[in-house]
Formats: C-alpha cells, sequence, structure tokens
C-alpha cells in the first residue's frame, strides 16, 4: 500500500471513491439526497474540484495496483487541521488503509506544526467513533444543524 498525493485532475475518480465507500453508511442511516445532500456518498467531481480552489489536499491511497481509499486535509488556522473525506473502498476495507490515511494526515500536520485534528461524524455512528477513539481522537462537541437528519460529532485529535 502506498500514499501518493492527488490532484485536480483525479477529480472525478477521488469523487467515486468517496461517493461508494460511503454509501453503506448513507443506506444504514436512511440519508437521501433530499434529507443530506452533503453527505459524501452523494459526492460529485464538483465537490472535489471545489476542494481544490478552496486550498484542500487529497492523498489516494493505492493498494494492488489500484486507487483503494483517499483523505482530504484542510487547514483552517494556523492551529488546526480538519481531515475530511476519509474513504476506502469496500472490497479494500479491514486492510489498514483507513488507519494509514489517518496517520499520514496526522504526520503531514505534524510537519506544518499544528496542534490538532478535528473530525466531523454521524454522532449515531459507534461503531466509526470507537475507531477513531483507538486512533487518539476524543469527543470535542455534538452539534446539530437543522438541515442534517442526525446530530454531528466533533472529534479532535491533539497533536
Amino acid at each position: 500500500m502506498k500514499i501518493i498525493p492527488a490532484t485536480i485532475a483525479d477529480a472525478q475518480k477521488l469523487a467515486a471513491i468517496i461517493s461508494r465507500s460511503n454509501r453503506d453508511v448513507a443506506q444504514q442511516f436512511g440519508l437521501t439526497n433530499e434529507n443530506a445532500a452533503k453527505h459524501p456518498s452523494f459526492c460529485t467531481a464538483g465537490w472535489i474540484r471545489s476542494d481544490f480552489q478552496n486550498g484542500q489536499v487529497y492523498f489516494s491511497a493505492m493498494a494492488d495496483g489500484a486507487a483503494a481509499g483517499c483523505v482530504a486535509f484542510q487547514q483552517p488556522d494556523t492551529h488546526t487541521a480538519y481531515l475530511n473525506r476519509l474513504s476506502v473502498l469496500p472490497e479494500f476495507r479491514r486492510r489498514g488503509i483507513g488507519t494509514a490515511l489517518v496517520h499520514h494526515i496526522m504526520a503531514y500536520a505534524k510537519e506544518k506544526n499544528l496542534s490538532r485534528i478535528s473530525i466531523g461524524i454521524i454522532a449515531e455512528n459507534t461503531r466509526l467513533k470507537k475507531w477513531y477513539t483507538r486512533l487518539g481522537f476524543k469527543d470535542f462537541e455534538n452539534l446539530k444543524f437543522d438541515h442534517l437528519p442526525f446530530d454531528v460529532l466533533i472529534m479532535d485529535y491533539q497533536i
């Protein structure tokens, strides 16, 4: 498995990985384009191009000669990184790819002398919460948004 930088030219491929990787979550929580249009399961190449234009950096995980997953890094201020759009295709799960992508973002943020990494997840997704907790993330804040049918749990990792 190898992690490589992605470019805006990869927007279609990244969107396909993100969308397909998050479909099971959308099904599990009853998310649709009508009730959660910004959920990653509905990701488009336009979203990815916009992310790049807004300064996000993407990385792809390559396994068995194919793109197996991806993650995005965003730096909203001089202390914080956002870990965004972590996605691993179903056929590549349980092989450590997601963990490697998170560790890559941790190292990348450390190189930039940032002090924390933040991520937002569906608060009711207890399996994902446990996974991030094992990686060292801690609960930070639970948020409600009128436009979402679920609460968002913000988790932080202190570098």
